[in-house]
């Protein structure tokens, strides 16, 4: 489990990113790469990290579910994710 202080950090780089989107993608097109620097830093999604929904963790997160590998594999071994199963042959 992550430190909660850790979720919020990301949560709020999320709204300031959401926030200065506009701005920075008027920047952008007028090549005004000065006054994009003086954004946030925060304000840049490549600074955002993809975390697990349910517990935070930063590595082994599966994009198309939103959880790290170690939740999906409990949630499907619980039969909590519908289409998939546990393969055997």
């Amino acid at each position: 489990m992550a430190k909660e202080s850790m979720k919020a950090r990301e949560v709020k780089r999320a709204k300031t990113v959401a926030k200065y989107a506009e701005k920075r993608k008027a920047l952008k097109e007028a090549g005004d790469y000065e006054a994009l620097q003086k954004l946030p830093k925060n304000a840049s999604p490549v600074r955002m990290h993809n975390r697990c929904k349910l517990t935070g963790r930063p590595k082994g997160y599966m994009r198309t579910f939103g959880v790290s590998r170690v939740m999906f594999r409990e949630m499907a071994n619980n039969g909590l994710i519908p289409g998939v199963r546990k393969a055997s042959w």
